[in-house]
């Protein structure tokens, strides 16, 4: 997927490409394939040698004949404002999907698509989880032009539905590239992340599947360290010994999930690519399976910079952006991240380029008053003391070692406290917090679509609220976009002004 000119769209009623029957086929063999495994085996063991054993045949002839009449009774049209779509055979459906509502345009290459020379097109809209049209599969050439179109038609609109002026909205055409990643920066990504986890934990999932019973799997645990102590014995090692081979033990597998880290951020985000074409971004990834997104600039809802204590040592940080686009939080096709990882130098340009006339970074953060830590320090003692009587009403005395969790808990607030801050112009709110991990939630004013002021007991106590900024898009991945624990005051003073922006200005969506 690297931009070569496809054949022109024209009005007249389209099919899929011809091997589209053959990816639905094997899409629905996915959904499938365990009820006709258990049919292909439970034939085996009843000793049946006819109907049994033609049973899982018949279910895949089934399949294929359904994939067919699928391709057969699938048509799409491009008009001038909207694209066409009609299917089914029995219950036949029409579907119009204008270009305006078009938020997000997906192209899908697996390594299968890249050897047909074919990829799925998803069509998303701003709500439901579902896209507005799912193609599987076009040929690659047609699945370009049909994006190309999309992009373009659905931006001619955009400017007037947005309030921007037709001078801001850019020349189409001009494709811009605005980050591209090389194998070092993959590389670093992959030192970051914690993806490696996500494989060792399949791996002990499959083990539990295939073994389900616990007891195999402690006595495998219990041997495993049993042999490892035996060997520490043998080589008459003492407890300092010890010590260093189980650190070594842990050394190595820190090493392994990091390297299967690096390994998933390679195929993921090889040749990562962030383009800009007028007002559209798009981003191209992937190493065996491709990935296309892109999404309108206007569409951007949020933003949100993360910086780890890897990225410190790195000198990198990432950036993701919130959209109202549907889909699952999940979905590794919805266009997430601008900057998986990059400078942040290079992350504030970015931001700073996408932002409409805001300012970025900051001039000035307005701090929390340093005794905010102690709210913050109030909020999570009483369960560490909770948390200590349980476990020394069970354990008994030596359980209050927990308390000691107290002077650490009391440190990190202090720290905290003088990170959290908050800045607030006529175009952008922007909230910045942690300390470990500090991370930085802004977003324009036009695209706050509420506000809440919110106390808890604990707050009345101590006099102090928190002000949440509510926008589209927001998922469990990022951070919520609040200001935490202002002094009462200045919570409703801030409160009232924004409130006075908000009611004065009309939602840019």
């Amino acid at each position: 997927m690297n931009g070569v000119p496809g054949p022109a769209i024209d009005a007249a009623e389209r099919r899929l490409h011809p091997w589209s029957w053959l990816f639905v086929l094997l899409q629905q063999l996915r959904q499938f394939i365990v009820p006709l495994l258990v049919l292909l085996f439970a034939g085996r063991r009843s000793g049946s040698e006819e109907w049994w054993e033609l049973a899982p045949l018949a279910g895949v002839v089934v399949l294929v004949v359904v994939s067919v009449l699928q391709y057969f009774t699938y048509r799409y049209r491009v008009g001038a404002d909207a694209i066409t779509i009609r299917s089914g055979l029995l219950q036949r459906s029409q579907r119009e999907i204008p270009f305006a509502r078009i938020h997000n345009v997906g192209l899908h290459q697996s390594l299968l698509h890249r050897v047909f020379g074919v990829a799925e097109v998803r069509l998303e809209s701003a709500g439901g989880d579902k896209p507005e049209a799912h193609m599987r599969v076009l040929g690659l050439a047609d699945a370009l032009a049909l994006e190309r179109l999309v992009r373009h038609r659905g931006t001619a609109v955009a400017p007037v539905e947005a309030g921007v002026a037709p001078a801001q909205a850019g020349a189409e055409g001009e494709d811009r590239v605005l980050l591209a990643l090389s194998v070092p920066e993959v590389i670093r990504l992959g030192l970051v992340s914690n993806r490696g986890m996500i494989v060792v934990a399949a791996i002990f999932g499959l083990l539990w599947q295939l073994f389900p019973n616990e007891r195999w799997m402690a006595r495998a645990v219990e041997d495993s360290i049993r042999q490892a102590a035996g060997y520490g014995e043998a080589l008459h090692l003492g407890w300092t010994g010890m010590l260093a081979l189980g650190l070594a033990f842990a050394g190595a597998f820190v090493f392994l999930v990091r390297l299967l880290s690096v390994l998933l951020a390679m195929t993921q985000y090889y040749g990562f690519r962030l383009g800009q074409d007028g007002r559209r971004l798009t981003v191209e990834r992937g190493l065996f399976a491709r990935m296309r997104s892109s999404v309108a600039q206007r569409r951007i809802q949020a933003w949100y910079l993360h910086e780890s204590l890897l990225h410190r040592w790195l000198g990198r940080r990432s950036l993701r952006i919130d959209t109202a686009t549907g889909g699952r939080e999940d979905d590794p096709r919805k266009l997430r991240e601008l900057a998986p990882i990059a400078t942040p130098e290079a992350c504030d340009a970015l931001a700073a380029h996408l932002l409409s006339g805001a300012a970025w970074p900051p001039a000035q953060w307005r701090p929390l008053p340093r005794n905010a830590w102690w709210r913050l320090f109030a909020g999570s003692a009483p369960w560490n003391l909770l948390l200590a009587g349980a476990l020394a009403w069970k354990l008994g005395p030596w359980a209050l070692l927990v308390l000691l969790w107290l002077p650490w808990s009391a440190y990190a607030a202090w720290r905290q406290a003088g990170r959290i801050g908050y800045a607030v112009d006529a175009r952008l709110v922007a909230v910045r917090g942690g300390w470990w991990t500090r991370w930085w939630r802004f977003a324009e004013v036009d695209k706050l679509q509420a506000l809440r002021l919110q106390r808890s007991p604990l707050d009345r106590w101590l006099g102090t609220a928190t002000l949440w900024l509510d926008t589209a898009g927001a998922g469990a991945m990022s951070p919520p976009l609040r200001i935490r624990f202002l002094p009462e005051a200045e919570a409703r003073a801030l409160y009232a002004q924004l409130g006075r922006t908000l009611a004065a200005r009309r939602l840019r969506w």
